[in-house]
């Protein structure tokens, strides 16, 4: 059984700093890419960031690119979003995705269609 836990968000005024975890566990689980996505009330959900385990290519949405910053631990099997300069509309509950190496088919970083394991949530509200 795979599981994603993530950690770290909460409550922030506009222009603070927030990072966010997402560890990965699982006997079986070998990742090929692991991201963020977001979901405001009343909105779908949309994509955030995304990085591909071997090599490290990362992906952002244009309206986070230059304030977030995904990286990854790889002994920890643990990605983290690094959110600087934030803003109100970057409230959401920010979701952990994983794509394992065993899901086949091509990969396309903003399609949650295409990450097979997702976490619980968690919360980011920024305050104007």
């Amino acid at each position: 059984q795979v599981q994603l836990a993530e950690s770290g968000g909460g409550l922030v005024q506009a222009g603070g700093s927030l990072r966010l975890s997402c560890a990965a566990s699982g006997r079986t689980f070998r990742s090929y890419a692991m991201g963020w996505f977001r979901q405001a009330p009343g909105k779908e959900r949309e994509f955030v960031a995304a990085l591909i385990w071997s090599g490290g290519t990362t992906y952002y949405r244009d309206s986070v690119r230059g304030r977030f910053t995904i990286s990854r631990d790889s002994a920890k099997i643990t990605v983290y979003l690094q959110m600087n300069t934030l803003k109100p509309e970057d409230t959401a509950v920010y979701y952990c995705a994983a794509r394992s190496t065993y899901y086949s088919g091509s990969y396309s970083p903003p399609d949650p269609g295409h990450y097979n394991y997702w976490g619980q949530g968690t919360q980011v509200t920024v305050s104007s």
